[in-house]
């Protein structure tokens, strides 16, 4: 509700910290009700062939169209199922809308997420693409250049919300890289984070490169929405 006024589609989680959770399809019908598209994130970490393809008969039944597939964290509870990797989501959906179990159904639109490397020949087949958090503009930009891909990419921009969600990055990832000025922003004003989200966020909608961002507010998502209404954005607009 906060951020519907300058935010296209949301993204609903899939048991993301490994524990039980309501299905993503049927939340993600429940926000498309509220006028908003929806993305169902999927992960090969709970599904079988046949529990996938429950979830694409749901969805179908829900009208939820979009899917971002992810191979997901380890589980808190239980084990991972083996039978599918996210490659093998992306060609079950493809090849699972002809079955005659299913005809009259679809299409479905299916991104897969990447980091700042080159794309693996199989992801070219998905409709778009997240990128991994980063704040590194001229690195996102120089990938961007050398990417070759048919479908929208959309740029992964993360709210770092303390000194403390900094350290805790730090300690679990590698993947991302904080810049040192930001945590040492984040000591003396708290909003620090929301205010270099923005100004990512500016610059790589200057640069045109991308079709969007994938933003992460995390809690600080009144703070994000009120300063992105602030600079003009707003949801479908052109800018």
């Amino acid at each position: 509700g906060v951020l519907g006024p300058v935010t296209d589609a949301f993204l609903i989680p899939d048991n993301h910290l490994g524990r039980a959770t309501v299905s993503s399809v049927a939340v993600a019908h429940e926000v498309a009700d509220m006028g908003v598209q929806a993305i169902a994130c999927l992960n090969s970490r709970d599904r079988n062939r046949l529990g996938f393809h429950r979830d694409l008969l749901t969805a179908a039944a829900y009208g939820v169209e979009s899917f971002l597939c992810v191979f997901g964290d380890q589980p808190a509870s239980g084990g991972r199922s083996n039978d599918l990797n996210v490659q093998g989501m992306l060609d079950e959906v493809r090849t699972f809308g002809g079955s005659e179990t299913f005809s009259g159904h679809g299409p479905f639109r299916v991104g897969v997420t990447t980091r700042l490397a080159p794309l693996p020949r199989w992801k070219q087949e998905a409709d778009f693409l997240f990128v991994q958090a980063s704040f590194d503009v001229e690195a996102l930009l120089a990938w961007r250049d050398n990417l070759s891909f048919n479908g929208k990419v959309f740029a992964g921009v993360l709210v770092v919300a303390s000194t403390g969600m900094a350290k805790t990055l730090a300690e679990t990832t590698g993947q991302i890289d904080l810049p040192e000025n930001l945590l040492d922003e984040l000591a003396t004003n708290p909003d620090a984070g929301v205010d270099r989200c923005c100004s990512l966020m500016a610059d790589i909608r200057t640069s045109g490169a991308f079709d969007g961002v994938h933003l992460i507010p995390v809690g600080r998502y009144r703070s994000v929405a009120a300063r992105l209404e602030q600079d003009g954005w707003r949801r479908h607009s052109s800018r």
